[in-house]
């Protein structure tokens, strides 16, 4: 389906820029690539006396940059306007910003780029007044390495947003590394703990000239977690609490496995400090977020251990929603997979077939194929696309099939009137609102041919790919989708397929691309499956899948090809 049908795994919906700005007890707001204002949160609504809709979509610096008198900052005095197109993280005190009601607010500010989670180039701007201050207050005593209070609210805004907007847990790990260090430490250490309560060391990273290096050797399972140990991410792991270690910890006779493990971590990364804290979800445990300090000089202090408590618990939240989504994922490919069947042989015929889930976090949906013996000795073939990406898009595949192979064997009818049975079923005795599909027969003919006789339900139209590279597209025994009017006669179609010709099914995400027309898709699918023709059908069927399927495709495909004989039918 379009990607406008798409329908979300319920529950698992990642928050807006504006949602993860509230965050901050600052005034904050993000801008885009051209300096205008694209969210905002409440406290800079309150701090400049303007609405969202007052801010957002407007030029941040014409808007609210001011001098100490109120009058307009030149561009070329502005340190913050310089800093956004630097692209690098700048603060600054004693600038202005205007408010609503004319009057010149004094504020220091805070300036990093951002990620907005849906892959634009953002700007962060964090600022507060002598009058307003962060309502989270600095403590004194932090190590010179850590971070000012406006750093560390845009580091836990930024970590809200990066983590909770992605719904892959390899990808939440890879952008807790990277928001961590080198700001908080030169080393991050991620333990979580399994589904079958095993502890498995997911990360271990080091910065080096500014980016963070995977140490894969120091990666892997680890020993159980002990149940009374005092230890300290043996503690974190049992969600006990946030602990500050270092290489003395473990000198002694290790309690456990853990310990064993942690002693020789230790070791081969040269740490002198690290702070452990609980990765936690509103549910259970998930591991422990380790932040280490080899290079650096100053060790962790106590003071610390609540910002790196803030970003765990960010990372818990992210990490639960992304094991949520993977595990309903996997439900739902598995059932699509069982219930996708497998093709029947038919003498003097050639058919392949491949399904492909949806990238990237997207959904598995209805998208199903099906061939199977008829009564008649013909050989019935169908592809659909059952409305939603979800369980129940997979539930309702299994149905519509289920009821289409019984119609198709029970009824002598063809293929117009098998789905004329099929729409007023789904109609009235399932839960599917809207499919498209084709609907088909095969059958030896006269001279070598083969004949198809289809039906097509508002999918794409079948491909027929002539053994010399002519193709064209099946636009007859076109109607209506199904569940959009029951009781509609439907027409047929019936074409003779000539020897060594490939016959191509697919589902439109084989071809749709967002903001492109299905014009350019389907001619994209017919120029690929023309240059590929007379390629054995395994190839002709993968390459054709690697070739056309677009890139930033968001759907699942299935795809059914069958390949006539050079010969005459036997």
């Amino acid at each position: 389906m379009t990607g406008s049908e798409h329908s979300g795994v319920h529950g698992l919906c990642a928050p807006t820029t504006s949602e993860a700005l509230d965050a901050i007890g600052a005034g904050a707001y993000a801008v885009d690539e051209q300096g205008r204002i694209i969210a905002v949160n409440a406290r800079a609504e309150e701090v400049l006396g303007r609405t969202a809709a007052e801010l957002v979509g407007h030029d941040a610096h014409d808007l609210l940059h001011r001098d100490a008198q109120g009058q307009q900052l030149p561009r070329t005095q502005c340190a913050m306007r310089q800093a956004f197109h630097a692209g690098h993280p700048a603060q600054a005190d004693d600038d202005y910003f205007a408010r609503a009601d004319g009057s010149v607010l004094p504020i220091s500010w805070l300036i990093t780029p951002y990620g907005t989670g849906d892959h634009r180039t953002a700007t962060l701007v964090v600022f507060h007044t002598p009058e307003q201050p962060p309502r989270t207050r600095p403590q004194p005593g932090s190590p010179a390495q850590s971070l000012s209070e406006l750093q560390r609210l845009a580091l836990l805004a930024e970590t809200t947003a990066q983590l909770t907007s992605t719904l892959d847990v390899d990808e939440a790990l890879r952008r807790l590394v990277s928001l961590v260090v080198p700001r908080l430490a030169d080393w991050v250490v991620v333990d979580l703990i399994t589904e079958r309560d095993e502890v498995w060391r997911a990360v271990v990273a080091h910065v080096d000239a500014e980016a963070p290096v995977r140490h894969e050797e120091l990666e892997g399972p680890m020993p159980p977690i002990p149940e009374e140990s005092p230890m300290p991410l043996s503690r974190a792991l049992r969600g006990v609490a946030s602990t500050l270690a270092g290489p003395q910890n473990y000198q002694g006779t290790p309690d456990s496995g853990i310990a064993v493990e942690q002693g020789r971590l230790f070791r081969a990364t040269g740490m002198h400090s690290a702070a452990i804290a609980p990765i936690r979800s509103p549910r259970a445990v998930l591991g422990a977020l380790t932040l280490g300090r080899a290079d650096y000089p100053e060790p962790f202090a106590p003071v610390d251990l609540p910002l790196i408590e803030d970003v765990a618990r960010r990372a818990g939240l992210a990490l639960d929603n992304a094991r949520l989504y993977q595990r309903q994922r996997k439900v739902a490919e598995t059932m699509q997979n069982h219930l996708l069947p497998q093709m029947p042989g038919v003498s003097g015929l050639e058919m392949n077939v491949r399904y492909l889930p949806a990238p990237d976090a997207s959904h598995v949906g209805g998208d199903w194929y099906d061939a199977f013996p008829l009564a008649d000795a013909s050989t019935a073939l169908a592809i659909g696309d059952v409305v939603g990406h979800d369980l129940e898009a997979a539930a309702g595949m299994a149905q519509v099939r289920n009821m289409l192979r019984a119609y198709a064997w029970s009824q002598h009818e063809p293929p117009s009137r098998v789905v004329e049975r099929l729409d007023e079923a789904i109609v009235h005795i399932t839960d599917v609102n809207m499919a498209t599909m084709i609907f088909g027969r095969i059958e030896a003919a006269d001279e070598g041919h083969w004949q198809l006789s289809w039906t097509n339900a508002g999918h794409p139209p079948p491909l027929l790919v002539g053994r010399d590279g002519l193709a064209r597209y099946l636009s007859d025994g076109h109607g209506i989708l199904l569940g959009t009017q029951a009781g509609l006669r439907r027409p047929d179609a019936t074409v003779l397929l000539p020897p060594g010709s490939t016959l191509v099914l697919y589902t439109d995400g084989l071809i749709e691309v967002p903001g492109q027309s299905l014009d350019a898709g389907l001619n994209r699918l017919r120029q690929h499956a023309a240059a590929l023709a007379r390629r054995p059908l395994p190839s002709f069927t993968d390459q054709l899948l690697r070739r056309v399927r677009p890139a930033e495709n968001d759907d699942d495909v299935a795809l059914l090809a069958l390949r006539v004989p050079d010969g005459p039918p036997a």
